[in-house]
């Protein structure tokens, strides 16, 4: 199955269909003090991987964070992997009990992806935005502007997922990748954009504005 809108992201099945097989085939065998634990851990997973339908601003200014989670940073940095300019950088951390589902940030093409492998720091270290295996995919707007989103993984993260390649077109708010088990997620945009959200708000993928362009 690889329906992106699906309620349970399908990457989930993989831990999901072997803990409830486990937890029934115990329960099954009369142990059920084995097999209840296996089914809550199942219920768990199955919560995390969830993939709530979002609606998204039509405001064609306005950059939508790519991830549920907490603003943890605000700053400008000179980014010089692929933007190789002065930006600004919105970090978001998402929790084990964060929705994980990754959406685009503004409508264009997929200009560039880049992935690194690297370490597993608590994501919400400032040491995880180099250290630690991330991806980053660059869109480019109709007007040319370009904005860069970085999949970080975290201390219990260890898989990122990117559902989109190279020169594709992408819209705002789609679905287009997730990192499983708790992570960072970080936004690059053009140093004049007006930040719309502060350290320590909560916000929603595909739906909460964090900026808009001039």
């Amino acid at each position: 199955m690889n329906d992106k809108t699906f309620p349970i992201v399908p990457d989930g099945f993989l831990f999901i269909i072997p803990l409830a097989v486990l937890g029934i085939l115990c329960v099954l065998l009369g142990i059920r003090w084995a097999g209840v634990p296996f089914l809550a851990v199942a219920l768990f997973v199955m919560w995390f991987f969830r993939n709530p339908h979002r609606v998204t601003p039509e405001d064609e200014k306005a950059i939508i964070s790519p991830a549920d989670g907490r603003i943890i940073k605000i700053e400008e940095v000179e980014e010089q992997e692929m933007l190789n300019e002065k930006v600004r950088k919105v970090s978001i951390f998402m929790s084990v009990f964060n929705v994980h589902v990754n959406r685009a940030p503004c409508s264009g093409t997929v200009e560039e992806i880049n992935y690194s492998k690297g370490k597993f720091f608590p994501a919400n270290l400032d040491k995880a935005s180099k250290l630690n295996e991330r991806n980053s995919v660059l869109i480019r707007m109709a007007d040319g502007g370009r904005i860069l989103t970085t999949q970080i993984a975290g201390i219990v993260a260890r898989r990122i997922v990117c559902w989109i390649g190279k020169d594709m077109p992408i819209q705002k708010g789609e679905r287009f990748g997730l990192i499983k088990f708790g992570s960072r997620l970080e936004v690059f945009m053009p140093l004049d954009t007006t930040i719309a959200v502060k350290a320590g708000d909560k916000v929603r993928a595909g739906e909460t504005k964090i900026g808009y362009l001039t």
